[in-house]
């Protein structure tokens, strides 16, 4: 494939940041998984909905090759503060143990936990530059960091897997058994599975994955990612623990209740939902509303995925705006930074629909815009975040996005 202009530039930071560690880069393979962007349903994989999104162009960039021993070294551009992380197989630090708590030593370390517990051979280190421009809080830069380490690992360590799912499961592990971060599986579905100019569908009841052709009548539009500027210290961290706690709760109450429900997205029947409602709505308001959330966005999906097969882009931002409102006023998950680039894109002609991104609170926020209206939504950003949230005003940043594929080897030598 030809070099972008990304590409490029992330090539001479991964030289860059070799030089800085006298590590060789010479014969060194680069892989680059993409970012991700979920038009429905966010929060819906730990609550067993159906998914579908799209990979986009920010990236995790790694080089490696093999160590020649069973110590692997890293370095990320990103965080030359935390130096080379240097480590062997059978001397990596116990699942969320604090003296990795605050470094991103932390993935690569989980990912050589994860693939020994499942009983995978990864004796050979590697050495490893990497470099990322995905935002923090809202376009799973973790998940992408997870799956390219899995996928280096297992490359020098000639590791095949049956079922490339696994691949997708692997790096929910780390996350959830060694980071101790409570993700589901939406974003390294996103990223793992995505394909250029396609959405992917995922379905949990069969575990299926299909792609979906955006409708040729489609307008030319964007993804506008609106970075706040905000720190998202992590999930395990973050209000999404508790929503995910709640929704678990709340499953296993109305299971208690001799409701057929094991996860939210079991209740389908409009008669069931209004009767829950009535039951639970007096004593357990806020769980009513995570409840009434993920119903209404099951209820959207494929008048959704409708609109993407037909080109009706108008609808699919429409139906995201729908979206946004449930996950600010019934699931209570966004953050009044993410609402304010909400509220300032909102009124700029052509933005079709907007809404908070990713695991809540912090983070970044998104937008389906019209190509021609892109400008105006910068003009308006910039004159409007700075005034309304002037902590911020030199750390926001605009990222315009287009569908990706997700995992690619780049030929750079």
């Amino acid at each position: 494939m030809s070099l972008s202009d990304q590409d490029r530039v992330a090539i001479e930071k991964l030289k860059a940041a070799a030089r800085e560690v006298s590590m060789d880069i010479s014969g060194m393979r680069i892989r680059r998984t993409s970012s991700r962007f979920c038009f429905g349903v966010e929060h819906g994989d730990y609550n067993g909905t159906e998914l579908f999104g799209i990979g986009t162009d920010r990236f995790i960039w790694m080089a490696y090759k093999p160590s020649g021993s069973a110590k692997s070294r890293l370095f990320s551009a990103n965080f030359p503060d935390d130096a080379v992380v240097e480590f062997s197989a059978d001397s990596v630090p116990e699942p969320r143990s604090a003296v990795i708590a605050d470094t991103w030593g932390r993935y690569p370390l989980g990912v050589t936990h994860v693939l020994r517990e499942e009983g995978l051979a990864v004796d050979k280190g590697i050495d490893a530059i990497v470099y990322g421009n995905i935002p923090g809080g809202g376009m799973s830069r973790s998940a992408s960091l997870c799956i390219n380490l899995i996928l280096a690992m297992m490359d020098v360590n000639n590791v095949k897997l049956d079922n490339e799912f696994r691949i997708v499961e692997l790096a929910q592990a780390v996350e959830n058994v060694y980071i101790g971060s409570p993700c589901g599986l939406l974003d390294q579905i996103m990223i793992y599975f995505a394909k250029e100019g396609m959405g992917t569908h995922y379905n949990p009841t069969d575990g299926s994955i299909q792609y979906v052709p955006l409708g040729a009548d489609a307008m030319d539009f964007r993804i506008v990612v609106m970075d706040t500027g905000t720190v998202r210290p992590g999930l395990e961290k973050s209000t999404y623990k508790v929503r995910r706690s709640e929704c678990e709760e709340f499953a296993a109450m109305l299971g208690a209740a001799g409701y057929p429900v094991k996860c939210l997205a079991d209740v389908r029947d409009g008669g069931m939902y209004e009767k829950i409602l009535r039951q639970f709505g007096d004593d357990r308001p806020g769980l009513c509303g995570r409840f009434r959330y993920i119903y209404h966005a099951q209820e959207r999906f494929y008048e959704m995925l409708d609109a993407w097969k037909r080109g009706d882009i108008e609808t699919l931002g429409a139906i995201f705006r729908q979206d946004g409102i449930g996950l600010r006023d019934d699931y209570a998950i966004s953050g009044p930074e993410l609402e304010t680039m909400c509220d300032i894109v909102r009124t700029v002609p052509g933005v079709l629909g907007e809404r908070m991104l990713g695991g809540g609170d912090k983070g970044a926020a998104g937008a389906i815009v019209r190509a021609d209206a892109v400008d105006a939504v910068r003009t308006a950003v910039d004159c409007g975040y700075p005034r309304s949230r002037p902590g911020f005003a030199d750390r926001y940043a605009l990222h315009v996005c287009r569908p990706v594929g997700g995992v690619t080897m780049i030929d750079w030598e």
